[in-house]
């Protein structure tokens, strides 16, 4: 059966890739020349080009590696996203108050972390269900928490020892990486080392992860 595996890409790698969001859009044009467009996606999906940042032969290596390791497609895995792995601003560290994750009931004690994407009216929730170990910082009523509360860096779930009170908004601040695949079971690659630059495309795909149910 396919697993996850809980390793990270190489950073020095990720961080010379492409790629970004996708979504799927039906667009039909009627008669009149007017269009009918409808999102057969709900949420967006990743996808990104690993070969753009292998720069010597040791980086090959490392993703043919990589690459053995998690038997192809077979395994999923984490990766980062330097577009986009931080709860708030890419310019400043994460804050406990970053992102809404909702509101005490004084019953409830567990939260899914989530990243709001806003512009303008529209607003899109984007679930975080790989957060980085050590990069999350939790506030519930404008005030940080230093403790009572754990999260699980497998789902995403914050877990408090005692459930937020009534009405209260509970915030949280994270980094993030994307679970992935290879979208590939072949790598075909140059053999020569002085050719480095013509190694063709190396694909990533994100992993559609249904949410993990909370904790009893």
């Amino acid at each position: 059966m396919a697993a996850f595996h809980d390793v990270r890409f190489p950073d020095n790698i990720s961080g010379g890739a492409r790629g970004g969001p996708e979504r799927r859009t039906q667009v039909v044009t009627v008669a009149s020349g007017d269009e009918e467009r409808n999102a057969t996606w709900a949420d967006s999906r990743r996808r990104f080009d690993v070969a753009y940042g292998i720069r010597r032969a040791d980086d090959l290596a490392a993703v043919i590696a990589f690459f053995e390791a998690r038997n192809g497609r077979l395994h999923g895995f984490r990766f980062k996203d330097w577009s986009d792995f931080k709860s708030g601003l890419p310019s400043r560290a994460p804050e406990a108050r970053d992102q809404l994750l909702g509101l005490g009931d004084g019953a409830r004690r567990h939260f899914r972390l989530k990243k709001a994407y806003s512009s303008g009216d529209a607003v899109w929730e984007r679930m975080i269900r790989r957060p980085v170990e050590g990069s999350v910082r939790v506030a519930v009523d404008g005030a940080e928490r230093l403790s009572g509360w754990s999260v699980d860096c497998a789902t995403g779930i914050v877990s408090f020892e005692d459930p937020p009170g009534l009405d209260l908004e509970v915030r949280a601040g994270f980094e993030f990486d994307v679970p992935v695949r290879f979208d590939t079971d072949r790598l075909d690659v140059t053999l020569r080392v002085e050719r480095l630059g013509s190694i063709p495309s190396i694909p990533l795909v994100e992993l559609r992860e249904s949410d993990a149910p909370f904790p009893s």
